[in-house]
Formats: structure tokens, sequence, C-alpha cells
């Protein structure tokens, strides 16, 4: 079933489906190479920050399901910093579909294409899609591989040798882990067990590290200040979401920002992008004249946010790529969801809350292409959580999660 919001989309691409399945079935279908002729691997992984971080489960399976494959992992330029840090990984190659760049670049389905049909000199065993799109989908099948697996959940199923069924009810990451698994011909490891929530996954899913340099921890041990006798709990506060549908008031942030440094003796770490200045400007005139803050935002080093992030004793964030990261590198993670479901994109931290609330539109997962009742102002799955309830949240945190080093490396 085609998992796609808007109707005209979703009958053209199911238009598109149909007469791929047509020319399909007057070809052969193939057989999955034997595990032991797996040489080479594509992966495919084009979308952004969070999404590459909650991809590590999988490529980790996949590593140790074939360690002596090369594996290639094709991403957004944005995300070469991070995916050159994933272990298991041996070759990064950026490709910026224009359909998922923000602002202008980005390229277009022929010149994709002709990227695609390059990949054939490779001689790629097997190709694998995270993404659950047709565009994708039809660049896998370019690519010559001699088998390829992927979602068929937003259409292109069809030219792919294993269209996996995307459990919607489940957790990005279970679904990229049960695909992988497809793909080489394992038993899947949460069809026996559920794994489909955030905290599930967390639980029991191995969460593949990333390598952090020295330079980026000695850098980010200098931007936070730290000694040998730091003793203050580092709180980061992600002062922005990405999209405005997900922000939560900065002001709110701002007061639970205030407690936390009054309360509990925190020092406060804004991180963000240069857009957020904004927002990171209004949090700190908000502050009491004595609170400890370090300001972030602007920091466009990803390793470097990678390891300041590491650092942190607990990160107060929305739904954003800062999340992701965080709950990757054992951050503690209060996390504030509205319209995107916790259930399918929460943080796999071990030591997490997630805070929303239930509404009967709540989670609509329409984050691209919000309702127009949600535009212009905080929507009310998000206007509904007060400041003490975040407060509550991370002050359990900080007193109940294991202490973190803070130590300079």
């Amino acid at each position: 079933m085609l998992n796609i919001a808007d109707a005209r989309e979703r009958r053209f691409v199911a238009a598109a489906d149909a007469l791929l399945r047509a020319a399909g079935s007057l070809s052969r279908r193939r057989a999955r190479p034997p595990r032991n002729q797996i040489e080479r691997i594509l992966v495919l992984r084009l979308e952004r920050i969070g999404d590459l971080m909650m991809s590590l489960p999988a490529l980790h399976v996949l590593r140790q399901a074939a360690p002596h494959a090369q594996i290639d992992l094709v991403t957004g330029s944005w995300n070469e910093p991070l995916a050159r840090l994933i272990t298991g990984v041996d070759r990064v190659e950026t490709l910026d579909a224009r359909w998922l760049s923000r602002g202008a670049g980005g390229l277009g389905m022929a010149a994709l294409a002709r990227r695609a049909w390059r990949w054939r000199r490779r001689h790629y065993d097997v190709a694998i899609n995270l993404e659950g799109d047709i565009r994708s989908n039809l660049l896998l099948a370019l690519a010559g591989s001699r088998w390829t697996a992927g979602f068929d959940m937003a259409g292109g199923g069809p030219v792919l040798d294993e269209a996996v069924a995307f459990v919607a009810a489940d957790h990005t990451t279970s679904n990229a882990v049960a695909l992988v698994a497809t793909a080489l011909g394992e038993a899947l490891p949460s069809r026996g067990t559920r794994i489909g929530t955030a905290r599930e996954a967390a639980a029991a899913l191995p969460l593949a590290g990333l390598r952090l340099p020295p330079e980026a921890r000695a850098r980010a041990a200098q931007l936070l200040h730290l000694d040998a006798h730091t003793t203050l709990p580092l709180v980061g506060i992600q002062t922005g979401a990405g999209r405005l549908v997900k922000q939560w008031p900065s002001d709110r942030l701002a007061a639970v920002a205030a407690r936390l440094s009054t309360e509990c003796r925190a020092t406060i770490v804004l991180t963000g992008s240069q857009e957020d200045r904004g927002a990171a400007d209004l949090i700190t005139s908000a502050l009491p004249a004595s609170a400890a803050v370090i300001d972030l935002v602007g920091t466009d080093d990803l390793v470097t946010l990678a390891a300041v992030l590491e650092r942190l004793s607990l990160l107060i964030t929305p739904d954003t790529g800062p999340m992701h990261m965080a709950a990757a590198l054992g951050t503690p993670v209060v996390a504030i969801f509205g319209p995107s479901s916790p259930d399918r994109w929460g943080p796999l931290a071990t030591h997490a809350r997630i805070l929303r609330v239930e509404l009967p539109c709540s989670p609509c997962n329409r984050i691209r292409r919000p309702p127009d009742r949600c535009v212009g102002h905080t929507p009310d799955c998000l206007a509904s959580i007060r400041v003490e309830e975040v407060y509550a949240a991370a002050a359990e945190l900080l007193r109940d999660a294991p202490a973190r080093e803070v130590a300079p490396s």
C-alpha cells in the first residue's frame, strides 16, 4: 500500500507503478546472489541528517552480515562529514537530489539517472535503497546490481527484486534493519519480538557508532570550557527544528532553560543553525543574569557539533537531526514532538523522555505539507505541551541518567 498523503501524488505514483509492473512482467525474475559471492554492496540514503542517523543500526547489521564486502554509501552532501565517520562503511559518495535539497540546487532526474548508470562500472552484487521513494528506487534499478531491495511505500516496488513493505507503525530504524536483513536473506530480527517503537528499538537494536576524531573532541572541550573541575550539568537547547511546524515556542524553551539554570545549576548550551539566531537571542535575553550560557548557534561543522553533543549531560530538542545525533552518541534526550510520530521517528536513546499530546489529528506526519490550519503559528499539538512538563522531564533525566564524562580528551 502506498504511504503518500497527497491524493493526486498517490494516484500518479500508483499509475506509474502499474506501468512498471506491466513492463517488469516481460522480464525473468532473478535470484539473490549467494552470501559468499557478495563482494560489493551499494546503499542509498539520500535524505537529511536524522534519516542517516536512524540508518546506523541497519548499516551495522549489514556489516555484520557481510563482513568482507565493500559497502559504498551514497548520501546527500549535507550528510557527508557524518557519513565518513560511520563504522563499517568503506566508501562515501554524495548525490544531491533536487527534491531533497532545501532551497536552490540539487540534480534533476535526468542528471541523477546518468550518475546511477555510471555505477554499473562497479559491478555491485547487492544494492539497497533505505529511502521510500519511486525516484530513488529507479536510480537503484539503473545501477545494474545483481540484486536490488528497497521499500515500496512510495512507489517503485516493481523495479526491485525485493520490494519490502514499510510497517508504518514501526520505527524507521526497525524498518531499515528488516530491509537489510531481507536483502541478504537473513532471518528478520524484528519478526520474533516486536521492536517497533523508539524505546523498544533503542533497547534491542545495535547502535553503531560514529568514529569521532580526537581533534573534534578537543575542539568540543574547548568550546564547552571543559576542564578536570567541571561538575555542572551541561544542558543543550536545540533552538531550531528545521521546519516551523515542528518548532516549540522559543519563549517556552527560554523558560525551561531559566529553571534549569536556577534550580539545577545547569550550564545552558545553545545549538542550532544560523537561521536560528533570532530564537537563540530570545532565549539568552530571557535568562537570569547569573546564568552560564554557551552559545554555539551557527556552528556549521557537523563533526564538531557531534563531539559537543557527545559531551552534553542532556539535550532538549524538537524532532531534528541533532536529536538523532545525540541519541546515537548516547546523550540523554528530552524530545518535544508535535505533528511527527515518535513511534516512527523518536530518538533511539536508552535515556530519553518523549513529550507529546494526544489529539484526534496528531500525529498527522504532514511535515513537508502541513495542514492549512497549522501554517503560520505553533500547531495545537505543540502549543499544548507545557513548560512544567518539559522541565520535569529534564530534571528527572539529570537526576536519574548515569553521570557523563566531561573531562577533556
